[in-house]
């Protein structure tokens, strides 16, 4: 999205169905990076492991996920639930509805 004066529904423009998840850079600039990702059933793969740089916060918009963390804790998300995944905490999706879509926050440090 360039036009940072355009009005843009979350909820649009999504298409019925993916074999890729979407990732779609809404902002991006020297603190911060905003994506809408959109899933459709996608999962991490058992052997890999997110280990980011930045802080990450997620939003359910529509649909429902479960995040699984490297000590074993598993997080139910569902529409309207948010996570905050500090920077390094090892983390997989272990499985998204067909369809979920995510408003994701990543803080550029």
């Amino acid at each position: 999205m360039n036009d940072k004066n355009k009005i843009f529904n979350l909820l649009e423009n999504i298409p019925k169905t993916s074999k890729d998840e979407i990732f779609e850079t809404l902002v991006l600039n020297e603190n911060v990076k905003i994506e809408r990702i959109i899933s459709y059933g996608q999962t991490t793969p058992k052997d890999y492991w997110y280990d980011q740089d930045q802080d990450e916060f997620v939003l359910v918009i529509e649909g429902n996920a479960k995040i699984l963390f490297d000590n074993g804790t598993i997080y139910n998300l569902h529409k309207n639930d948010s996570l905050n995944i500090k920077a390094h905490q090892k983390h997989q999706v272990m499985y998204t509805a067909n369809l979920t879509v995510w408003l994701a926050v990543f803080t550029i440090n």
